[in-house]
């Protein structure tokens, strides 16, 4: 397990050297894939991930650039101890999708900020992951060298959610009409590992982290 905390790094004194930066691989795919499941494998192999998110929710209560963006265009959406009032704002932009995009070009730059220094204080490591249910709908795969995408099926991620969450059909049905469609996600990325079964999980991460050891190693020499 890596003892880096990915959420809490140690900015290095001065920036690193671009070919001395570890090697960023963007994860992502469609709801209910498994992405949390692969990125805990990488972890145990001290693969330091960021999962962006979480992340993004942390920011909205505590990034004050953030917060006073949010309050201007969405009105007073925190109580009085600061906290986000999140049924309040969300309310505002779940049938609203301009309101929604208003919302992530908000959250998107501060993220993007939040992931540069957290990946900054991790020059020692060969390669870290950054993992985004809308990596390339935020633009943030632009910010990665690779990109591995998570598949599973629709029906039997559809069936994970509703036993994750307890969610109706029609609710993840809507989450994934939200999403860019699986296809076009496979068809932009690096790396495709498949977790629906057919083959072991285990060895295709292990497969994926031997290649990214020997990148990263290429990079560096």
């Amino acid at each position: 397990m890596s003892d880096v905390d990915p959420q809490r790094p140690q900015p290095s004194p001065t920036p690193a050297p671009k070919d001395r930066l570890p090697l960023q691989i963007g994860v992502t795919g469609g709801i209910g894939s498994g992405k949390s499941t692969v990125c805990r494998l990488f972890s145990v192999l001290g693969v330091p991930v960021y999962h962006a998110d979480d992340r993004a929710k942390a920011l909205m209560v505590e990034d004050p650039q953030l917060i006073e963006g949010i309050t201007a265009r969405f009105g007073e959406v925190y109580d009085a101890g600061g906290q986000l009032r999140r049924k309040a704002l969300a309310d505002q932009v779940f049938n609203d999708p301009e309101a929604l995009a208003e919302l992530n070009a908000l959250v998107h730059p501060a993220v993007f900020r939040d992931a540069r220094r957290w990946s900054e204080g991790l020059a020692g490591h060969p390669y870290l992951m950054r993992e985004a249910a809308l990596l390339y709908e935020s633009g943030s795969w632009k910010q990665v060298d690779e990109v591995l995408v998570v598949w599973a099926p629709e029906a039997l991620r559809m069936e994970r959610v509703i036993a994750r969450d307890g969610s109706t059909a029609a609710e993840v049905r809507a989450r994934m009409d939200r999403q860019m469609p699986d296809d076009q996600k496979r068809e932009r990325a690096d790396h495709v590992l498949f977790n629906d079964g057919s083959r072991s999980l285990v060895q295709q991460v292990w497969t994926l982290h031997q290649h990214w050891m020997r990148t990263a190693a290429d990079k560096r020499a």
